[in-house]
């Protein structure tokens, strides 16, 4: 039992990275529904518990069960690499009624009441969906955020020194490349080329530790348990050794123990818990003195630490 996709050239050609808070937010409501599923969430869990009493997720949780298939339309595959909530969340308030009916149809909860009306349903579970964002989970976004952005900076550079054996055999056990085709252990059997349309690769922290796939008529997309999670709740970044802070300043420090992983200066920002502009300032210092460099990576632009930094930030 599995699933079998069929990778030609133009396929691997697309293959791309992207982030989903809409996706973080779904699979969230299956840690809400099983804790000890997640028990490494259970941080988040007991802050969010007391908030969830007046909202009216029902419908909500009948599209999306504890387990097994929950319903596509609500999480469609990313069409940009970083989109933020409020564009996705226009995606699934613009969902086919009638794939939306489809899907609920697949699952056996309460949903009479969505399958006869299902484009007022739709509208009933974005509202749903926005009003348990707002309540549970944007303040937590950017903490999410910035370990999804670590962990598909760390893939994409073993995608480009060691192709797709390195970039496959690193996602999951579940997951393995041969050469033409990748395989998946799911518990549904297909065998099928993509669409034409690419591969989208989505590293996840609440449906970890889990695998999942959508195909057609979606753009195929692989769901991979994202890496470092069991950090996710930490609060905040390690403090900075006294010797390196009395050297170069605590807060650099903390900036260049940050800086295991390149990282833009958005995700410094919310990792350390200062402004961009302050974190700004500090990289200006720290790459004046030598210890990190930044390099443009499109229309971002990624900081690292050169050699002298890993060795200050080592010792």
């Amino acid at each position: 039992m599995g699933i079998e996709w069929r990778l030609k050239p133009e396929d691997m050609a697309r293959i791309r990275f992207a982030f989903s808070p809409m996706w973080e937010l779904v699979a969230s409501l299956r840690t809400l529904q099983d804790p000890a599923r997640q028990a490494l969430h259970l941080p988040w869990i007991k802050a969010v518990r007391p908030r969830l009493a007046g909202l009216d997720l029902a419908e909500l949780l009948a599209l999306v069960p504890a387990d097994g298939y929950l319903a596509d339309f609500l999480t469609p595959p990313p069409d940009t690499p970083l989109p933020d909530f409020a564009a996705e969340l226009d995606r699934v308030r613009r969902a086919d009624p009638e794939r939306a009916r489809h899907e609920a149809g697949l699952l056996s909860g309460p949903l009479d009441r969505f399958k006869a009306d299902p484009a007022a349903g739709v509208r009933r579970v974005a509202d749903a969906l926005e009003a348990y964002w707002e309540a549970c989970f944007a303040e937590y976004w950017p903490r999410v955020y910035g370990l999804l952005e670590r962990d598909v900076l760390r893939r994409s550079r073993l995608l480009a020194q060691g192709g797709a054996h390195a970039l496959f055999s690193s996602l999951d056990p579940a997951v393995v490349w041969t050469g033409d085709r990748l395989l998946i252990d799911r518990p549904w059997c297909t065998t099928e080329g993509l669409h034409g349309d690419g591969l989208v690769l989505l590293p996840s922290a609440f449906y970890w530790p889990s695998v999942a796939v959508m195909t057609a008529p979606y753009q195929s997309m692989l769901v991979y348990p994202v890496q470092g999670v069991g950090t996710l709740w930490e609060q905040g970044p390690p403090p900075a050794p006294d010797a390196l802070a009395a050297l170069i300043g605590r807060t650099r420090a903390q900036i260049l123990l940050a800086l295991a992983e390149p990282a833009t200066t958005s995700a410094l920002a919310r990792r350390i818990a200062l402004t961009p502009g302050a974190v700004s300032q500090h990289l200006g210092v720290l790459t004046g003195s030598g210890l990190t460099v930044g390099l443009r990576d499109g229309k971002r632009v990624l900081y690292r630490r050169t050699s002298v930094g890993d060795s200050l930030a080592c010792a």
